[in-house]
């Protein structure tokens, strides 16, 4: 698949689990950034190298052909989690753009991994690795075929289930977080399955003005990710 953009290209050159075959860039780019891209590189004029992409992508000058990362298991992501960890889970969150910001928030705020279903769950795309400016070679994409088994699995090894949720009883913020935590959210519009919710071991909010009285999924993500991390970083 294409990859293009500057944090997703640089990114994935960086990360030694990407197999890259081809990397294309302007003039312009090639020169500044010399020592990540090294002797391989293609030039191209910028509407040249556009023509190359799908329709509308802004490659910032650099593109990258690169064959898909192999993706990861349940299992892998748990066996790397320590005492204090944070994963999160989306119920059908179907929209690129949004699980691309969220694996960017993850990576910024020391997520240990993301849950997606394997069906009505977007692919990695190059659209889905420039939301995610850089994220998607950062934090593990774990693709569960059942969303309920894996949580189950979570609450097997220690973790305690968040759902964001407009029926919450508490607000995020008033939690200690400590500990495994996962944090699961739902999808635009429907929320959280009531299955999803169900597993659950609590529902939770985040405090927003009464005018608007819910944010994107991918808003939330990031403010539940750094209430995470803000706690952790306080008790340390």
């Amino acid at each position: 698949m294409w990859l293009y953009g500057r944090h997703a290209v640089l990114a994935a050159l960086a990360n030694p689990e990407r197999r890259i075959e081809r990397v294309l860039a302007t003039k312009e780019a090639a020169e500044r950034h010399t020592a990540e891209l090294g002797d391989k590189v293609e030039l191209f004029s910028r509407d040249d190298l556009g023509h190359r992409l799908p329709a509308g992508a802004v490659h910032q000058g650099l593109a990258a052909l690169v064959a898909p990362l192999e993706e990861p298991q349940l299992e892998d992501v748990l066996a790397r989690c320590g005492k204090d960890a944070l994963v999160l889970a989306l119920d059908q969150v179907t929209d690129p753009h949004n699980v691309g910001a969220i694996l960017r928030s993850a990576a910024a705020f020391g997520v240990a991994g993301l849950i997606v279903t394997e069906r009505h769950a977007p692919a990695d795309t190059g659209v889905l690795a420039k939301a995610a400016s850089g994220g998607l070679e950062l934090v593990p994409l774990v693709r569960a075929v059942n969303l309920a088994r894996a949580l189950e699995q979570l609450k097997e090894a220690g973790f305690w289930l968040y759902g964001l949720d407009e029926r919450g009883d508490a607000a995020i913020n008033d939690l200690d977080l400590a500990g495994r935590a996962c944090i699961v959210l739902g999808a635009e519009g429907e929320g959280l399955r009531r299955l999803t919710a169900e597993k659950c071991d609590r529902l939770v909010t985040i405090p927003t003005d009464a005018r608007l009285a819910a944010l994107n999924v991918s808003n939330a993500a990031a403010v539940a990710a750094y209430e995470w991390a803000r706690r952790r970083s306080a008790k340390s």
